[in-house]
């Protein structure tokens, strides 16, 4: 029987950000939803308890107001949640939410396998799950595209740029999974409905102590552009010439 943690992260939807009149962005009206890379190890999490057995529990750090997260991950097939929350959740940093979630692991919960999406829908550093693997001591396989447990061991295959690894590591381990592992599923009305009815262990900042301060910060953000100036260009070799030249003025 297999104890699983699938951390997931609540993110802003991109498709409610709108671009301003002075090219910035507007967050006045968004909606927020699981992180997509999340959703994937949300899966992946529940498939490895309906194959081997087990418990799925949704781990995610955040502010109160995230709790719609919570029940969204249990609607997924999840069989409890563990929320960190306080309003100094809000924005954290890689090296903050890593800490946040090693100390409600070891303070709350019990582990064989924690799975970790490939990165953030919103910050997409990639950090999370290696720094989290680090803090509590235990191996790490990134990148994974399939898995199996044999023998108290998983053996994944994970993508390496141009070449796919089998790599194998005893138990407890840490994995972030890729999109193609899986296609996470849809939850129905009835699993909506369940989910309120499953236990939510609620974790305070005092519990957890202070993550460690903040190391960067952001100074701006400007939507991204796209200017059409309609140029034509030949084919013959004066055209292809300018052509040349003109894509050498807007690098």
């Amino acid at each position: 029987m297999l104890n699983i943690i699938a951390c997931f992260k609540w993110v802003i939807d991109e498709a409610y950000i709108r671009k301003t009149s002075s090219g910035g962005l507007d967050f006045s009206t968004v909606d927020y939803k699981i992180g997509e890379y999340d959703r994937n190890a949300i899966e992946e999490s529940v498939r490895l308890k309906e194959a081997y057995g087990g418990k799925v529990t949704a781990l995610t750090a955040g502010v109160p107001e995230s709790s719609k997260g919570v029940k969204d991950a249990l609607s997924r097939g999840c069989d409890q949640a563990c929320f960190a929350a306080d309003a100094s959740f809000r924005d954290m940093e890689p090296s903050q939410t890593a800490a946040v979630l090693a100390n409600a692991i070891k303070s709350k919960l019990e582990y064989d396998i924690i799975i970790c999406g490939e990165g953030s829908s919103d910050l997409y550093a990639q950090q999370v799950g290696p720094r989290l693997a680090d803090s509590l001591g235990i191996p790490c396989i990134s990148f994974v595209q399939k898995m199996e447990i044999k023998e108290g061991k998983i053996i994944a295959e994970r993508k390496a740029e141009d070449v796919t690894e089998i790599v194998e590591a005893p138990l407890p381990a840490l994995i972030t999974v890729l999109p193609e592992i899986n296609t996470p599923r849809i939850p129905g009305v009835k699993d909506t409905l369940m989910a309120s009815k499953k236990t939510v262990i609620a974790i305070s900042k005092e519990e957890l102590g202070s993550p460690a301060g903040v190391k960067l910060r952001v100074t701006g953000m400007i939507a991204a552009g796209m200017e059409r100036h309609c140029i034509k260009f030949g084919s013959d070799a004066t055209g292809i010439k300018d052509f040349v030249n003109t894509l050498r003025k807007s690098i």
